[in-house]
């Protein structure tokens, strides 16, 4: 036996037709702690000067979003960038340096036929 599919259902969820009814929600029992746990959050406390933050805010009004996720994106988009980074950096001096010994025992083997 299956159940029958509702149509339109992404729709549905984003005109909030589904998803709000409070006779299918359930309570739970886990905490701010456990929540963040779960997602590998870790709180911290950070001074802003106040110019920045209310730019934050325009623009993650302007985004639809709140302001502090958006300044999760940042951060996370400036970590990966600068990870990337480092990571080609290590890669193109990986690739000199065994470039350069490769070629090191040809120059080598070249001067003693000389």
């Amino acid at each position: 036996m299956s159940k029958a599919r509702i149509e339109g259902t992404v729709e549905a969820w984003e005109r909030g037709e589904l998803g709000l009814s409070e006779e299918h929600a359930v309570l739970s029992d886990l905490t701010i702690a456990d929540l963040d746990e779960t997602l590998s959050l870790q709180m911290i406390s950070i001074r802003l000067p106040k110019e920045l933050i209310e730019d934050y805010k325009f623009l993650a009004d302007r985004l639809s979003m709140g302001y502090q996720p958006l300044m999760k994106q940042v951060l996370k988009r400036f970590a990966d960038c600068e990870l990337k980074q480092i990571a080609r950096e290590k890669m193109r001096a990986d690739y000199e340096k065994s470039r350069a010994k490769a070629e090191s025992p040809k120059s080598h083997a070249s001067r003693k036929r000389a």
